[in-house]
């Protein structure tokens, strides 16, 4: 994604409207143009800034510059005075005002352009995926040599523990202590597993991992093998990711070529070997225990827990699973050290997060940024601001199974603490973006049709539940609801996340809930009123749902 040099926000909340912003904005992309500017600075929109004093008015990032009250005729002369000369236009700036609240940030990342900080990408796209010599030339298997050379299970355990790494699938389990259960438990045999089964929608951070970096899973997982006691691995990959699949096979032959898998690596008496397996296209085998079964050639449904995988996982032996983003940060941890990790993000949400970002924003993609960025950045820095003007409505985080989170918490860092707080959850990555003509009964309605395809059926509050609440929410799309209906969706989203077995039923409800939470009016409207204030449903003739 590449990063222009400067960025223009033009205010465009109703009190700014009301006084010409949109005329500002036009302005604003003509003159760009005549100054052949367009592809070194990026325009963009902005609401709700807290300078409702100066509207409308305009922030010219990294400076942080805010200049306002702009008019059409101001323009011209800031383009050429700030853009072009590169002087701050001094006659339009605002009067001073301490920069606070939802536009401190700026202030605070003023500067540079933020470019993305990466560390489980660091290699991708700089490096040929297919040569072992490309990856070792830019600090490839140094990690595993100072582990297997110089240091105990115990010590990379304990570095992990320090570094307070947590699982990036999306439920933010710490890793070390993860890997520290698998390694307490007696056992003559012990397995690692990356889950590579991204199939959660709108998510392929991973298989961009897998596809630009394949020999950093390979080191990461024979480390985690080291540090558990493991001499086998499995690494479960998505069916549809040929190239993914094709370029892990190659890794797995070179580096068996060069001694850093198979027996006695690095002259240290340790042995693992990994295999590759790929799935079937079931969602729900990106739950940890389904995923197990299909490996053993069963079909694909989780088991009880407890007990848990770490005790008794693969072929019923102690077993650590991790997913692909979670593995890609262990080497360079290794490598960097607990103190570098815990430089980025924030102190109990260290290191970075991948994210892709989608739906009504001016630039989609895929970016890696530090714990505690917030979607106002996300959207305003990285997407380039939402699409032809319109406000944001939403967000969606983690795919299917993330939470709905309203507009009114974009400003709510994203780290798995100060979401929790918020009621909320992080997810696994997936970002998508909605502007205010959603209606969420459809949205909402889509999420759970998703879901009573892809339950398993082998526990009734998932099979039956999923099914009833794609029911309610299509009569309510179609202004065939009842207030009772909202009662029933709580009911089933409560026995939804309570009894089922697995986390796909757990989270099935979220989006019922979150609704009901943050946007319960709407959802009245279509009931009491028999219409959708989106103007997107059933009932208005223009529901976006897919099977």
């Amino acid at each position: 994604m590449k990063i222009k040099r400067s960025m223009v926000l033009v205010s465009s909340d109703p009190h700014s409207l009301d006084k010409g912003a949109e005329a500002v904005y036009q302005r604003f992309s003509e003159e760009l143009k005549a100054f052949d500017l367009s592809d070194e600075i990026s325009l963009s929109k902005i609401s709700d800034m807290e300078r409702s004093d100066v509207a409308p008015f305009v922030i010219v990032y990294p400076e942080a510059t805010v200049y306002g009250p702009v008019t059409p005729d101001d323009v011209h002369f800031l383009v050429e005075e700030h853009l072009f000369k590169g002087r701050i236009a001094t006659r339009l700036q605002a009067p001073t005002k301490e920069l606070t609240g939802k536009i401190a940030w700026l202030s605070a990342r003023s500067g540079t352009l933020p470019a993305e900080q990466r560390i489980v990408l660091e290699r991708a796209g700089v490096i040929d995926p297919d040569s072992i010599e490309d990856y070792i030339v830019h600090d490839g298997y140094q990690a595993l040599g100072k582990v297997l050379t110089g240091m105990s299970p115990t010590d990379v355990i304990e570095l992990l523990k320090q570094s307070g790494l947590k699982g990036r699938g999306g439920a933010g389990f710490p890793t070390g202590s993860k890997w520290q259960f698998v390694a307490g438990t007696k056992s003559e045999k012990k397995y690692v597993i990356c889950n590579a089964d991204e199939s959660e929608p709108g998510t392929f951070k991973d298989r961009l991992i897998l596809e630009g970096d394949p020999h950093s899973i390979i080191e990461a997982m024979t480390i985690a093998a080291y540090a558990v006691g493991a001499d086998e691995g499995y690494l479960y990959i998505r069916g549809e990711y040929a190239l993914a699949q094709a370029r892990l096979l190659k890794a797995i032959l070179q580096a068996k070529q060069m001694g850093f898998l198979g027996e006695n690596i690095f002259n240290s008496g340790f042995n693992f070997e990994l295999h590759v397996h790929g799935g079937a296209g079931a969602y729900v085998c990106g739950e940890e225990t389904a995923l197990i079964e299909s490996i053993e050639g069963k079909r694909g449904e989780p088991r009880p827990r407890p007990p848990y995988p770490t005790t008794n996982g693969l072929w019923d032996k102690p077993t650590l699973v991790n997913n692909v983003e979670t593995l890609a940060n262990v080497p360079p941890i290794i490598r960097n050290g607990a103190a570098w990790f815990k430089s980025f993000g924030t102190p109990t949400s260290p290191g970075t997060k991948v994210y892709t970002i989608m739906g009504n924003v001016n630039l989609t993609g895929l970016i890696e940024v530090p714990m505690g960025i917030t979607l106002r950045e996300v959207i305003t820095i990285y997407a380039r601001g939402m699409k032809d003007g319109k406000q944001l409505k939403l967000a969606q985080t983690g795919g299917s199974s993330g939470s709905i989170i309203p507009a009114r918490l974009q400003d709510t860092p994203m780290d798995y603490d100060s979401y929790a707080k918020a009621g909320v959850s992080m997810g696994s990555g997936a970002l998508l973006i909605c502007n205010e003509d959603t209606c969420v009964v459809d949205l909402a309605k889509v999420l759970l049709n998703f879901f009573r395809f892809e339950s398993c059926g082998k526990c009734n509050p998932c099979r039956i539940g999923n099914q009833r609440a794609f029911q309610i929410l299509t009569n309510i799309s179609e202004g065939l609801g009842s207030m009772n209906d909202i009662d029933a969706l709580q009911d089933i989203s409560k026995w939804l996340f309570e009894m089922s077995n697995c986390g796909l039923g757990q989270t099935a409800g979220s989006p019922i809930k979150d609704i009901l939470n943050h946007f319960r009016e709407e959802v009245e409207a279509h009931i009491q009123q028999k219409e959708c204030p989106a103007g997107v449903c059933a009932m208005s003739g223009k529901s976006t749902q897919t099977v």
